[in-house]
């Protein structure tokens, strides 16, 4: 059975598939986009995502995709906690010593 395709705004997405998309695309949608030429002949950029009833091609533009990305901290979780630690809070005891980092000559 082929699945059935649905080309809808991201905004119109029920609350569960944007949940589902989120976790597709962890790092972000706008490196994902993908482009197509529409039924009226202008050239549209979409984000796909399938589910195993659905193939969705959810319609946002590059600068839409770039917002959605800044404004879900969901996206992001671990480079967000990355960006609070101050160098003073890293321990020199706990870094690995690869051997080109010897003092040795």
């Amino acid at each position: 059975m082929e699945k059935k395709k649905i080309v809808k705004d991201y905004e119109k997405l029920p609350p569960e598939v944007i949940e589902k998309v989120k976790e597709a695309y962890p790092s972000g949608y706008s490196g994902n986009l993908i482009s197509y030429t529409n039924i009226d002949g202008l050239r549209v950029s979409a984000l796909p995502f399938e589910t195993e009833e659905f193939y969705y091609l959810i319609r946002m533009t590059v600068s839409e995709a770039k917002k959605f990305d800044e404004a879900d901290d969901d996206l992001f979780p671990d480079y967000n906690s990355v960006a609070d630690v101050s160098i003073d809070d890293i321990d020199e005891d706990q870094l690995p010593v690869s051997q080109d980092d010897s003092d040795e000559d």
